[in-house]
């Protein structure tokens, strides 16, 4: 199976969509990094470096947003939203603007480039400005679908994008549709749920096959909309199964996990297992080996969801 990185997906979809002559690509200096160049290289009319400058970026992509134009902007996950926070919140968020934020090389599969550049905290920060969309494709096919949503939606969006090539997953499933704010269920399973969403939507996958082995029948579901949550589709795994695994390339804290939790909570409380970066900072390494290192494979998924499975049917289960 072909793997695509949904950095170079997403390049590739700006440039088939930026026919839009609306839509306006702005660099923070890392165009052949973020894959944003393959728009610049076909609209450079429409493509405005700003050099090392994220605060300025965002500031202008404001200003533009005002003048009716949909203005992309990009650099690492690690920079935008992390070193321009005060200005997408004031700026963007504050006043509701049409701007459209893509970090790239997000979680630790960034690999070598190490802790300073491996954003596991993005999510968290975009999930707490209000009225902000925040979205985490699995592969390159729902990159592509969701840099259509973006521009046909208004209001602003955080998407993030990865470094690693990954396997296509949605583009063999014939019914698939991508709509904001709704999850897809990849498979079907009565035991217990995997929700997820990005890097993490191909382990899980494979983790429901380890767990089918021992006859555990899982449903896997992909949200890869964080924000808005699809609270109709995670309650209802919820009261089917009365166990949930979510697994994510991002911290336990303030990512999908605690978006669910959160939820759960309040509405049907559940048992539930977070699979993520245990609140540490990521390493410089191999992006499999990390991976590993951080129990974020196929193997660690399946091993939380049997230790959920096994405190569910010990306790009473209440209607």
């Amino acid at each position: 199976m072909e793997k695509i990185a949904t950095r170079v997906a997403y390049g590739n979809a700006l440039k088939e969509f930026g026919g839009d002559a609306r839509v306006i690509a702005l660099e923070a200096d890392l165009g052949k990094s973020t894959m944003s160049a393959t728009f610049g290289a076909a609209y450079p009319e429409r493509y405005l470096d700003m050099g090392i400058a994220e605060a300025n970026m965002i500031g202008v992509a404001a200003g533009l947003a005002t003048c009716g134009k949909i203005p992309f902007t990009h650099s690492f996950a690690i920079f935008t939203p992390g070193r321009v926070y005060d200005q997408i919140r004031n700026s963007v968020a504050y006043p509701g603007l049409n701007v459209k934020i893509v970090g790239s090389h997000a979680g630790v599969t960034v690999g070598q480039d190490g802790a300073t550049h491996q954003a596991l905290e993005d999510i968290a920060l975009m999930r707490a400005l209000p009225g902000m969309t925040v979205l985490s494709p699995a592969d390159a096919n729902e990159t592509r679908l969701a840099v259509k949503a973006m521009i046909d939606h208004t209001g602003p969006c955080y998407m993030r994008t990865g470094r690693l090539a990954v396997p296509q997953i949605t583009n063999d499933i014939p019914s698939y549709k991508f709509e904001l704010g709704k999850g897809v269920t990849l498979a079907e399973g009565g035991d217990l749920a995997i929700l997820t969403h990005g890097y993490m939507v191909a382990a899980s996958l494979a983790a429901r096959e380890m767990l089918a082995k021992r006859g555990i029948s899982a449903r896997v579901i992909n949200l890869h909309t964080i924000k808005p949550l699809d609270e109709e589709i995670v309650l209802k795994a919820a009261k089917e199964t009365r166990a949930v695994v979510i697994a994510e390339e991002h911290n336990i804290i303030g990512g999908l996990g605690s978006a669910v939790a959160e939820l759960l909570s309040e509405k049907y409380p559940t048992y539930i297992e977070r699979v993520g970066v245990k609140d540490e900072f990521g390493k410089s390494g191999d992006p499999e080996a990390l991976a590993g290192h951080f129990g974020l494979t196929a193997g660690d998924i399946s091993a939380a969801a049997e230790r959920l499975i096994a405190k569910n049917r010990c306790c009473i289960r209440l209607p």
